[in-house]
């Protein structure tokens, strides 16, 4: 008879204004109780039963209540809702749907769940991987947590739900884009293609690489100079700035490369045929020739222009490597015309390579990992492929051929999309200058380290440090790469201006750039300039590209890495990663990263820290372990649903008295 009593329901009120109150953010663990984070200090500990009100990530207010002396959080306003659209599975309670979301923080949840229009209750499983959307929330007024499955992913035990889940969790598409019935050049009519289908360029890709984009013609002159010239497919040829086709390369923003498969930013018969530079076949280029001196300098006399181009032989990286490393392939034996094409192109490539290594920066060689995958999705082996002589040689024409653009749209528009980097974040040069000068530099100061010549010369000082521990440490406080419309400067490469044309059937940035330079070929107005988001969505593209293609390859390396357990393989990994809780490494032999918890590296937790700062495990005050250090580890677990893998050193730390430990040493 209470129920609806005004003057109880008051009462209660007053009392709830009376009762302190914290803004802040839920954070949940995996043991059903989680805290009210209000600062980097502060946070409340929120029981099992409040936990059931909010998500982890939710923004709060919470009442502070103290019970037994001791303060804990109830969520009572909703201020900023964490998650709306996630990934999750089916879960059958007696008969009833029930979601459980695939998050790590989120799987303790089981929300009850409706289908949406034309959805049926019986086409979903135990397991099954589905869309769904938070439509009740328990501190919006409404009951409890209630979600609507909007889309059916795949099945539970479907071998190809790492590729469709990670797609729709980062709302990327599945498939390619519709083609259209009949492609129709539409050129300028000002615009004239020079025929060079006499020139031999030549293809340098991978065996199965349909969609090759670039073709390369070099030729060393009586003086020692090289006359480059770079090809690449031109897609803007068939797709104008109007066209639907264009939106979509927009909203897709580049090619999604994941382990095993691809999915194309433009449709396929685009991509892999009438764009693509097949051997013997005449297709539309846009071009670029430059001059570059025998030391690697490039010349003034860039010139770009549209032709007719063919390519006269498709190469593999393998093959052209093996000839230029060692003399022969037994695969590949070319024609006189292109083996001096090839080798023209070759010390092309060595001399801006030594030209990069003295003015600008080069990365150092790691391996590219690759999946090689059977019929049904398993993973048949895992390969480590070093860049080879022929990679490298595409690698130089490809970044010349961008810092060619680059300067072109910097002189004569003032705009393009640049890929630009501005080094060190601006609160973080005097601590990285304290940590150079500690280990002997003397050339580097606040001031000069925020130019582009000092900060590559810190980047090359770094190169050629005996480790990569440095360079580990100063990784963090660099800047992150961006894309934008003004001309800027990459720190990271080394060089004052950088714009990508050299892939317009995988990025719509290039894209944006070719037709920037037509108008400077033609002389007039550009047909498209870029706006101020274009930038900002690329980079977000990118970013969730990113995020799929290693959330693909964790998975991957899960499945793939169970049986280890068992088996107590022992892996060398490198430490990339130091944090309070313990150490991540990368597996050598296969790229997996696998954590290392302090807990199995000591077991005392008085006795070992972590320093995030220092990059640095110690144990008893003495430094056990670093950034940058190989060590040998065997896994103690591997979490498929989680995508975790878990390891620990082969030389564990025993828990003996620090006496003990010195007497051993």
């Amino acid at each position: 008879m209470f129920a609806d009593n005004p003057l109880l329901a008051q009462l209660k009120q007053q009392i709830k204004e009376k009762i302190p109150t914290k803004e802040g953010t839920i954070k949940a663990t995996d043991k059903k109780f989680g805290f009210l984070e209000v600062d980097n200090k502060t946070s409340y500990f929120i029981p099992p039963p409040y936990m059931k009100k909010c998500m982890h990530g939710d923004r709060v207010v919470a009442l502070i209540r103290t019970e037994n002396d001791k303060e804990q959080a109830e969520p009572d306003q909703l201020l900023e809702q964490a998650v709306t659209r996630f990934i999750g599975r089916i879960k059958l309670f007696k008969g009833r749907l029930n979601v459980v979301p695939d998050q790590p923080q989120l799987r303790n949840l089981s929300l009850k769940a409706k289908t949406a229009k034309g959805l049926k209750h019986d086409m979903f499983a135990e397991g099954d991987w589905v869309v769904a959307q938070v439509i009740q929330h328990p501190l919006k007024g409404d009951a409890g947590f209630m979600v609507e499955i909007t889309e059916k992913i795949t099945d539970a035990n479907d071998k190809i739900a790492p590729w469709w889940v990670t797609l729709a969790e980062n709302d990327l598409p599945k498939t390619e884009p519709a083609g259209i019935e009949q492609w129709q050049l539409h050129d300028d009519a000002d615009l004239v293609r020079e025929d060079l289908t006499h020139i031999p360029f030549v293809t340098i890709d991978g065996e199965s690489t349909k969609d090759m984009d670039d073709a390369l013609y070099a030729r060393k002159t009586e003086n020692g100079q090289f006359e480059l010239t770079i090809a690449i497919a031109d897609p803007t040829a068939y797709i104008t700035p109007d066209d639907e086709m264009d939106k979509v390369a927009r909203e897709r923003g580049f090619t999604i490369y994941l382990p095993g498969r691809n999915i194309p930013m433009l449709p396929r018969d685009l991509a892999d045929n009438l764009c693509s530079l097949i051997q013997d076949q005449e297709r539309v280029a846009l071009c670029c020739t430059v001059t570059i001196d025998s030391d690697g300098t490039i010349q003034d006399d860039i010139r770009f222009f549209a032709a007719n181009i063919k390519s006269h032989a498709r190469l593999a990286y393998n093959y052209v490597s093996d000839y230029l490393e060692t003399g022969t392939s037994e695969q590949w034996a070319p024609s006189d015309e292109i083996a001096t094409v090839v080798n023209a192109l070759s010390d092309m490539a060595k001399a801006r390579s030594a030209w990069r290594e003295t003015n600008a920066v080069i990365f150092p060689d790691r391996p590219d990992y690759r999946f090689e995958l059977s019929d049904d999705n398993d993973v048949i082996a895992i390969h480590a492929d070093m860049r080879r002589t022929a990679n490298k040689l595409v690698e130089e024409a490809m970044i010349t051929a961008n810092i060619c653009a680059g300067r072109v749209l910097s002189n004569k528009l003032g705009m393009g999309i640049f890929n630009t980097h501005a080094g060190l974040k601006d609160d973080k040069v005097n601590n990285v200058i304290d940590l150079v000068t500690e280990y002997g530099a003397q050339d580097f100061n606040a001031q000069n380290v925020t130019t582009l010549e000092g900060f590559t010369a810190l980047r090359r000082w770094l190169n050629n440090q005996p480790t990569q521990y440095l360079d580990n440490r100063i990784r963090k406080h660099q800047s992150y790469g961006e894309m934008g419309n003004t001309p800027a400067p990459h720190f990271a490469m080394g060089l004052d201006i950088y714009a990508t044309w050299t892939s317009p059937i995988r990025k719509y940035s290039d894209m944006v750039n070719h037709r920037l330079l037509k108008s400077i070929i033609l002389d007039k107005a550009p047909v498209q300039t870029p706006d101020d988001e274009v930038g900002d969505e690329l980079a977000l593209h990118r970013k969730h590209h990113r995020m799929a293609e290693r959330k693909v390859s964790d998975w991957l390396y899960a499945r793939t890495l169970k049986k280890d357990v068992a088996a107590q393989t022992k892996f060398k990994a490198e430490i990339f990663d130091i944090g309070r809780g313990g150490m991540r490494v990368r597996l050598i032999e296969n790229g997996a990263a696998a954590f290392i918890p302090n807990s199995l590296i000591m077991d005392n937790k008085e006795r070992i820290e972590s320093s995030t700062e220092q990059g640095t495990i110690s144990i008893d005050k003495e430094q056990v372990y670093k950034l940058s250090d190989t060590v040998e580890i065997v896994l103690t677990d591997v979490d498929i649903d989680k995508r975790n893998i878990v390891g620990k050193p082969t030389d564990v730390f025993a828990d003996l008295p620090a006496e003990e430990d010195q007497k051993q040493d």
